[in-house]
């Protein structure tokens, strides 16, 4: 039984995420938490009457977030009813990425999936200030879908890595079970700056890779470019591929993907999906 958690704002780029998700795991026994999560504001006063205050708007909205979510279950078995899939729904008031670990670990969740916002200034906030939150400190796999994801099965999934990290069995059974899920290809990929020939200690890592994934219709290729984030968007494009997966331990190399701050090449951006796997 896959437990996933989607939180959502009742927005259209969150809907997206769900219908994403929903398609992705319509063969896969799933308990599927909705989650909205009502900010609490910056501001905690002690007086009487803020406390009061806080107290009347709380349950304001939290009784307006819990009618939204039985709206969204109804659209959802009217459009996405799958057998396979039962709901829960929560409505919090609380610190969005607090709320979101205290979920995690009460329900042991296996994924976190997020709907992402735009790609027009690509600073950090081009995927979303919360899903980037969620990204840096949450320890839970997220898959973060950009706003104009279509869903298509995922034939080819793209791991980029530097083969400097060892790598955590979890962080491996997420992506074998997502390639297997979806009879998927996964296709490891190298790049670096100047060509440059794998440590010893590299090759001891590519080879526990190569061991690890002998179930997984799987190849590794090799990229020389400057820009690391060019050369995976090339690599993307030339095979098509459906899903990015990284891991989140390498932060500076993921971030440099995610969070560039340039406003050229934007195209993979906006509508390949991310796995990122945490340990």
């Amino acid at each position: 039984m896959k437990r996933i958690l989607i939180p959502t704002d009742f927005s259209n780029n969150s809907l997206n995420a769900i219908k994403y998700g929903l398609e992705l795991f319509k063969k896969t026994k799933c308990i599927i938490h909705l989650i909205h999560i009502s900010p609490i504001p910056p501001y905690s006063g002690a007086g009487t009457s803020v406390r009061g205050t806080t107290t009347l708007l709380k349950d304001t909205v939290l009784t307006q977030s819990k009618k939204d979510l039985k709206k969204l279950l109804v659209y959802i078995e009217e459009n996405c009813h799958n057998e396979l899939h039962s709901y829960v729904t929560l409505a919090k008031y609380d610190f969005f990425v607090d709320g979101l670990k205290r979920e995690i670990e009460k329900n042991k969740i296996d994924l976190i999936i997020m709907g992402t916002k735009g790609a027009s200034g690509l600073k950090k906030v081009a995927i979303g200030s919360n899903t980037g939150d969620v990204i840096t400190k949450v320890k839970c796999p997220l898959l973060a879908v950009p706003e104009n994801t279509r869903y298509k099965r995922p034939k080819e999934i793209a791991f980029p890595t530097d083969f400097h990290i060892a790598y955590d069995i979890n962080v491996l059974d997420t992506l074998v079970n997502m390639a297997s899920m979806n009879d998927s290809v996964l296709r490891v990929v190298h790049i670096s700056k100047k060509g440059e020939s794998l440590s010893e200690e590299q090759l001891r890592n590519k080879d526990f890779l190569h061991d690890y994934l002998r179930g997984i219709d799987h190849s590794f290729h090799s990229l020389t470019g400057s820009k690391l984030e060019t050369a995976i968007q090339c690599f993307i494009e030339s095979r098509d591929i459906d899903l990015v997966a990284m891991v989140a331990k390498n932060l500076n190399f993921f971030q440099r993907i995610l969070f560039r701050p340039t406003v050229e090449e934007v195209s993979y951006h906006t509508d390949i999906p991310f796995l990122v796997l945490h340990e």
